[in-house]
């Protein structure tokens, strides 16, 4: 189960939206969304409608002002990440409709081609788990949300020329290996990202951003 809760202005002003499950057009229920709570599970949000544009994920925290880390005027789409139990599969292949050398993987990949000497990833299989896959090497660039299925294309998902080259796993916590101890208001997960030359180390303020 998750819940976000979606305000039209910054520092959680103005009407608000409850949301627990997917929402394919927030215009149906705020005219702007500029900050948000996510009380409970992960979600990715996007820039436009339908679950198009940028894509970015969220896990339980406060985000105070989206226009702060470049995201554009307003979140428009969210989709709710479902909990996963269980093991993690997914086969790549290095060109499209499943051609090319293929690898499985089963676990996070920080760059797929020095670790399997491939030249690009251009189709996948999700088989087991929820996956983000991210353009450059160490989980950074711009991003995309996999869930099970079959992807012949990137295009499939809205990105064309988009060579893919990490993958790491969506977890019940997605950096377990990257917790710090306790903060000021007990237990935080801490996960540093550098962002267009700041370094992103507040629970409140943590996003991972398509770029």
């Amino acid at each position: 189960m998750g819940k976000i809760i979606f305000y039209e202005d910054r520092n959680f002003q103005g009407r608000s939206y409850e949301c627990m499950s997917d929402c394919s057009d927030m215009t149906s229920y705020l005219s702007r969304c500029t900050s948000c709570r996510v009380e409970s599970g992960c979600f990715m949000v996007y820039d436009r409608p339908n679950y198009m544009g940028n894509q970015y994920f969220l896990r339980r925290g406060e985000y105070s002002d989206y226009n702060s880390f470049g995201m554009g005027d307003s979140i428009r789409s969210c989709r709710l990440i479902p909990q996963h139990r269980g093991s993690y599969r997914m086969r790549i292949h290095e060109r499209e409709n499943f051609q090319g050398q293929s690898h499985e993987l089963m676990d996070d990949c920080d760059n797929i081609q020095d670790r399997y000497r491939m030249s690009d990833c251009m189709s996948c299989n999700v088989m087991d788990g929820h996956w983000l896959m991210y353009e450059q090497p160490h989980y950074r660039g711009r991003m995309v949300y996999l869930s099970p299925g079959e992807y012949r294309s990137m295009r499939d998902v809205g990105y064309s020329g988009m060579r893919l080259s990490s993958a790491r796993r969506i977890m019940d916590s997605l950096q377990e290996h990257e917790r710090h101890g306790h903060g000021s208001h007990g237990h935080e997960d801490r996960i540093h990202q550098t962002h267009h030359g700041f370094l992103l180390d507040r629970p409140e303020n943590v996003i991972y951003k398509y770029e």
